[in-house]
């Protein structure tokens, strides 16, 4: 079922001020015409420029206003599960031949545009990033808004943007922190690294054992090939999850698919909301009503 609101409602009121094309009208016909309550009705009501002026402003004040339409559907079979991605932004990421083809392309880029691709699909799953290097933050709460997850992304695509360093104990602890703002029962952790743990103040077994505390499967994907294999498998092991490794970007979009099958995403019971901008729809109307002005002007 769709529904229809207002991002900024109080904008409306900026309708309130429409009327006052009429009144300037009237107000320029006094100064020019010394009895106007001679001229015929019709020069004020069925003045097609004037109509076309009162329209485009009040479509323009209505796409300022934001609407959007958003589907309030809901399930009662399954739950989504928390999902966040804890992606590497360390120097070494900024590596390339990682894809044999394009070999322009760093690790980094690579990572990002499967990463991408596989959060596209996660339709009903609850999503975070994490980004670490020397340290970790969390680059995106929880969100069920995809759209803008992915866009974030792009907000975060530089190398080394949290240290050169790879921080390994403090992605994990943050992903487990930004984790535990979720309700889902399932929550998952994926790891992606190409390096080995060397920064930060947390230990990669203290944020483990935080992990298996918060019930939060890791599942650690090493790239390239200087990554702590036995660290990742052990990691991986420990929560309960499964460890992976790629040479190329080929592995790695065969990894993503593979911890696609084994969390799949399922349907939640609880209400969501698809949103879909509509301001352009009205903008659009605006712009061709104002073209078409200018071109009865130009007649």
């Amino acid at each position: 079922m769709s529904n229809f609101l207002l991002e900024y409602p109080y904008i409306l009121l900026l309708i309130l001020l429409v009327p006052c094309f009429i009144w300037c009208r009237l107000k320029s016909n006094i100064l020019y015409f010394s009895k106007p309550e001679w001229l015929p009705n019709r020069v004020f009501l069925w003045d097609n420029n004037l109509l076309l002026i009162i329209s485009i402003s009040t479509l323009l004040i209505i796409s300022l206003a934001s609407p959007y339409s958003y589907d309030n559907s809901t399930s009662s079979k399954k739950r989504g599960r928390d999902l966040v991605l804890a992606l590497d932004t360390s120097g070494s990421m900024g590596e390339r031949g990682f894809n044999k083809e394009r070999r322009e392309l760093s690790r980094y880029d690579i990572s990002v545009a499967l990463a991408k691709d596989f959060i596209k699909n996660r339709y009903n799953d609850n999503v975070g990033l994490v980004i670490f290097g020397s340290f970790a933050f969390t680059a995106s709460p929880l969100t069920y808004d995809l759209k803008s997850l992915i866009e974030i992304f792009d907000l975060t695509s530089n190398i080394g943007i949290a240290g050169t360093n790879t921080a390994i104990g403090e992605a994990i602890m943050q992903g487990v922190n930004t984790l535990s703002k979720g309700i889902a029962k399932s929550k998952v952790l994926i790891l992606l690294t190409d390096g080995k743990h060397n920064s930060g103040r947390v230990s990669p077994r203290e944020a483990v054992r935080e992990a298996i505390e918060k019930k939060v499967k890791i599942y650690t994907i090493g790239i390239g090939d200087d990554y702590d294999r036995e660290l990742l498998y052990k990691i991986a092991k420990e929560s309960g999850g499964r460890a992976f490794f790629a040479k190329n970007s080929f592995e790695l979009k065969e990894i993503y698919k593979s911890i696609d099958r084994l969390e799949p995403s399922p349907i939640r019971d609880r209400e969501y909301i698809n949103r879909e901008e509509m301001f352009i729809y009205p903008l659009i109307l605006a712009t061709l009503l104002l073209a078409l002005l200018i071109y009865k002007e130009e007649l």
